[in-house]
C-alpha cells in the first residue's frame, strides 16, 4: 500500500547550529496510527510542524523530504508554495496541539473558531457550519454543546478548551490528523472516550493519525507503528506489538519503568488517621450565576461545589479526583481562601496541632496574611505559573518581601536552599523561567511554594503536563519533602496511577459532589460507585493486550440517568453520602 505520508532523512537545524532532529524516517499509511514517543525536548513537536511547514523562522530543514500522497498526484511538501501549503492546512492536514490556551483566539468565541475551518475548506453556510460543529463538539464530550459554542476560550476549564481544539482538528475529516499531546489536558474518562472517537474517524473516513504522546498507555491502545525518539534521533522504530512487548533500546525501557501504573495492593498506603487535623471542610457548596446567550433568558446558576466534606489530616495526602469541571480545582481554591463558600459552609484550618482552628471562611484581613504563610499552592501549567519577566531570584523572594522576611541577604539565601532541595543549582537564580525544562519549572514552583515554610500544599494538577519520567522525578521530590517536614498536601488530579501512589486517602467528585471516599487499598480493589469503576477502567496500561474497556467507561462517566437506580442523583435529589465500611463511603440512595 501506498503511504499517505513519508517523511524521508529529516534534519531540522535553528540557525547555524547543529541539527536538533537529525535522520528521521517513517511512514503513515491511510487508517493507519503512527505513535512518535518520547520525552520534551526529543524532537517530536518539531518534526510534526515540519510536515505543516509552521516552524519558527529561525528554523530550517536542512535535509529531507516529506511526502504527502492521496490526491490527483503526490505533493512534497518541503518544496510546496506557502499558498498552496494554506489550501492543504487544516483541510487535508489538520493538527491537535498540546496547549489549547496559546492556540485558541482569546477575543473569538469558540463555535466562531472551530466554524471557521468549514467556512474556508467547505464553503459551508453559517447554519450549516454550526449544525456541523454541534455534532462535533456533542462527540468530543461537551455536556452542553450549545453553551460551548457561544463561549470564550477564557470561560471553559483546560480540559474543555483541549476538546475545543480536538474538534477543530477533525470536524473537517481530514486525511491527515497530527495530535500533539491531544489528551494530556484531559481527564482519563474524557480521555478513554476521545481516542475513542478518534479511532471511529479512523475507520469512517480512513484518516491517517500521527500521535505524539509520552503515555505508553494511550500508544498500547491506539498505534500500529511506533517511533521512539530522543535528542532529535530515533532510538528504535516498529510496530506497536514488538515495541510494547519486547523493547529493544534502554531507553524505551526507561520510559517504560518510569510510566505510572495503579500498584499492587501491598504497594499502597494506610488509610488516614483522623486525630490531628490540618484542614476541615464542612457542608462546603458554591454556585455561579453565568450570563446567559441572551438578554431575554434568564441567567444559569452553576453549582461548582455541592455539599463537600472532606478532612486532611497532618503530614498526609488527601487526593481529589475527577474529571474536568467536578469541581476539584474550586474545592481547592475554596480550602485556600481564594473564593468564599457558599452560606452554611465551613473551612477550617488549625496551623499545629496545640492551636486554635481558624475559619478561612470569616478570616480578617491579618488573619489571611497569617494564613497566606501556612497555605500555599502548587498550579497546573509551570509555564504560565512563572512571570517570563522576573528572574529566577526574583520570584523565588517576591512571596518573603510580601511577608516582610528577612533580609536581602536572608532572602537570597533561602531561594538558593530551596532550590537545591528542589534538585536545582543555586546558578539558576540569574536565570529566566524559558531557561528551564518543563520539569524544571515545576520544581521551580514547588520550591516558591516552600519559601513561606507552609504547613499545607495544595497541589492543582503538578504533573499531569510533564513527560512520565519528569512526572516521576516531581512525584518522588513531594514525597521526600513530605516526609522531611511532615508537610500536608491536597493533591488535585485526574490521574489514578499517581493519585494510588501519592495518597493516604481519595475522594472522587462528579458534577461538584463527593461521590466516593476511601483510602487507596480500598478504593481502587473495591470501588462501589458506577464513576469511580469508569475512572478505574479509564486508566490505559502500556500493554497492547489490555485495551480500555469503552463500554464501561461511557457508561460510568456518562449521563447519571445511565447509572444504576441505587446511584442516580438529579439537581433535586441527591442522595446521601453513607459509609459502607469503615472510611469508605459511597453516595447512594438507602
Amino acid at each position: 500500500m501506498t503511504p499517505l505520508l513519508s517523511v524521508e532523512n529529516l534534519s531540522i537545524g535553528f540557525g547555524d547550529a547543529e541539527p536538533v532532529v537529525q535522520n528521521v524516517n517513517f511512514e503513515v499509511a491511510p487508517g493507519e496510527t503512527l505513535a512518535l514517543v518520547g520525552e520534551s525536548g526529543s524532537g517530536k513537536t518539531v518534526t510534526c510542524r515540519a510536515v505543516l511547514r509552521i516552524l519558527p523562522r529561525i528554523a530550517r530543514i536542512a535535509t529531507g523530504r516529506i511526502t504527502l500522497n492521496g490526491g490527483e498526484a503526490p505533493l512534497t511538501l518541503t518544496e510546496l508554495s506557502e499558498r498552496k501549503m494554506r489550501d492543504i492546512r487544516g483541510d487535508r492536514v489538520s493538527m491537535i496541539f498540546q496547549e489549547p490556551m496559546r492556540s485558541l483566539s482569546p477575543l473569538h468565541k469558540i463555535g466562531n473558531q472551530v466554524s471557521e475551518v468549514l467556512w474556508l475548506h467547505r464553503g459551508m453556510s453559517e447554519k450549516e457550519a454550526k449544525r456541523e460543529v454541534l455534532q462535533t463538539f456533542d462527540r468530543v464530550g461537551f455536556p452542553d454543546p450549545e453553551r460551548a459554542y457561544g463561549s470564550y476560550p477564557f470561560e471553559l476549564s483546560g480540559g474543555m478548551r483541549q476538546r475545543a481544539m480536538i474538534a477543530m482538528a477533525m470536524v473537517s475529516k481530514p486525511d491527515l490528523l497530527i495530535a500533539d499531546e491531544p489528551t494530556t489536558a484531559l481527564d482519563v474518562t474524557t480521555q478513554a472516550q476521545v481516542l475513542g472517537l478518534i479511532k471511529e474517524l479512523q475507520q469512517e473516513i480512513g484518516m491517517a493519525l500521527i500521535l505524539v504522546t509520552h503515555d505508553l498507555g494511550v500508544v498500547a491502545n491506539m498505534a500500529e507503528k511506533v517511533v521512539v525518539m530522543h535528542k532529535g534521533r530515533v532510538m528504535e522504530s516498529g510496530s506497536a506489538a514488538d515495541v510494547l512487548r519486547a523493547p529493544a533500546h534502554p531507553y524505551t525501557q526507561q520510559l517504560f519503568d518510569a510510566a505510572p501504573a495503579i500498584p499492587d495492593r501491598a504497594a499502597v498506603g494506610l488509610p488516614m488517621p483522623g486525630d490531628d487535623l490540618i484542614l476541615e471542610m464542612k457542608n462546603v457548596s458554591k454556585t455561579y450565576t453565568m450570563r446567559a446567550g441572551s438578554a431575554w433568558k434568564p441567567e444559569v446558576k452553576i453549582h461548582a461545589c455541592r455539599g463537600v466534606d472532606l478532612k486532611l489530616a497532618r503530614g498526609k495526602t488527601l487526593a481529589i479526583v475527577g474529571e474536568s469541571g467536578s469541581g476539584k480545582t474550586t474545592a481547592a481554591r475554596i480550602a485556600l481562601g481564594a473564593e468564599l463558600p457558599d452560606p452554611g459552609g465551613e473551612v477550617l484550618f488549625r496551623p499545629s496541632g496545640d492551636e486554635q482552628q481558624i475559619a478561612v471562611h470569616q478570616m480578617t484581613r491579618a488573619a489571611r496574611t497569617a494564613f497566606q504563610r501556612e497555605a500555599q499552592m502548587v498550579f497546573q501549567d509551570p509555564y504560565s505559573s512563572l512571570s517570563p519577566r522576573m528572574r529566577v531570584l526574583d520570584a523565588m523572594t517576591e512571596p518573603l518581601e510580601i511577608h516582610k522576611i528577612g533580609s536581602t541577604s536572608e532572602q537570597r539565601d533561602k531561594a538558593a536552599e530551596m532550590l537545591q532541595r528542589v534538585g536545582l543549582n543555586s546558578d539558576m537564580l540569574k536565570r529566566f523561567p524559558h531557561a528551564f525544562s518543563g520539569g524544571q519549572r515545576q520544581r521551580l514552583s514547588i520550591a516558591r511554594a516552600m519559601m513561606l515554610d507552609p504547613s499545607l500544599l495544595v497541589c492543582d494538577e503538578p504533573t499531569s503536563a510533564l513527560d512520565v519520567s519528569v512526572q516521576e522525578q516531581i512525584l518522588t521530590l513531594l514525597e521526600e519533602i513530605q516526609e522531611r517536614l511532615n508537610l500536608s498536601y491536597l493533591f488535585i488530579s485526574h490521574d489514578l496511577a499517581v493519585v494510588a501512589r501519592i495518597a493516604d486517602e481519595v475522594a472522587v467528585m462528579r458534577q461538584g459532589l463527593v461521590v466516593e471516599q476511601a483510602p487507596p487499598e480500598t478504593l481502587f480493589y473495591n470501588p462501589q460507585h458506577p464513576y469511580t469503576k469508569a475512572l478505574i477502567a479509564a486508566q490505559p496500561e502500556p500493554d497492547i493486550d489490555r485495551p480500555i474497556d469503552l463500554k464501561l467507561v461511557a457508561q460510568g462517566a456518562g449521563s447519571p440517568d445511565n447509572w444504576s437506580e441505587a446511584f442516580r442523583f438529579s439537581d433535586t435529589v441527591i442522595p446521601s453520602l453513607i459509609e459502607l465500611e469503615p472510611g469508605h463511603k459511597v453516595r447512594r440512595h438507602v
